[in-house]
């Protein structure tokens, strides 16, 4: 094998955060009084995409994206909210949201009878956890590091070097990193010093931030982990 240490992201990659995301804004938006039209769900994701881009370029405490993100997005439309309650009732709404990505259950199944597979997440603790542990997923991997129990986030330098430390033998030759975002997860995995796996459905172009390896579907990972 190619690979002996796995580190998947969850969202977009195991997960579906799209689906997830989309329940969750329809009924907060619905108890906010806010119309959930599409109109009003591209806005909120322009401007949340926008927020966790400064919070990775190190621009924006994650405490801050979180305590404020929904408090100025709700200005927009003359409703005065608390951020940190608005926060905490999205969130209870995205914790129930655990629709996996295609493949997904079937493809940790298999790959952890060969290979040591480990989540490497920006999200929020409770919700990580209890998406993977509802989704099924949870049982194959041996760790699951998660930016708000480390203090640091991807794609810096200083997730990663936790995350190794806390691998037995680790060998960064033989480690790869799976994830979605070029910037978060590809862009972390060059900065760590390890081989990268862009999950690229849309088959979007890379620019600067170029992948050892890009696939459409999670199934597309046995023809690179298995043909060596």
């Amino acid at each position: 094998m190619r690979y002996e240490t796995i580190l998947f992201d969850i969202d977009d990659t195991l997960l579906d955060f799209k689906a997830a995301e989309e329940q969750a804004l329809s009924w907060l938006f619905q108890d906010m009084g806010v119309e959930p039209s599409l109109a009003v769900k591209n806005a909120y994701k322009e401007m949340n995409q926008g927020f966790w881009r400064d919070h990775e370029a190190g621009l924006l405490s994650r405490q801050d994206l979180l305590d404020n993100r929904f408090r100025l997005f709700f200005e927009q439309y003359e409703r005065a909210v608390d951020g940190p309650k608005t926060e905490a009732r999205y969130r209870q709404y995205l914790n129930q949201g655990h629709q996996l990505m295609e493949n997904s259950l079937e493809v940790v199944q298999r790959l952890s009878q060969t290979e040591a597979l480990y989540i490497v997440t920006n999200g929020i603790s409770v919700t990580q956890h209890q998406r993977l542990e509802k989704s099924g997923l949870a049982p194959y991997f041996k760790k699951f590091f998660i930016s708000e129990e480390m203090g640091v986030h991807k794609p810096m330098k200083e997730f990663f070097d936790q995350v190794f430390a806390e691998i037995p033998q680790i060998n960064k030759d033989k480690t790869v990193i799976i994830g979605d975002s070029l910037t978060s997860d590809i862009k972390g995995g060059q900065v760590a010093g390890i081989d990268t796996i862009w999950m690229n459905p849309a088959q979007k172009t890379a620019t600067i931030i170029e992948p050892t390896y890009q696939i459409r579907e999670l199934t597309d990972l046995y023809q690179i982990l298995e043909d060596f």
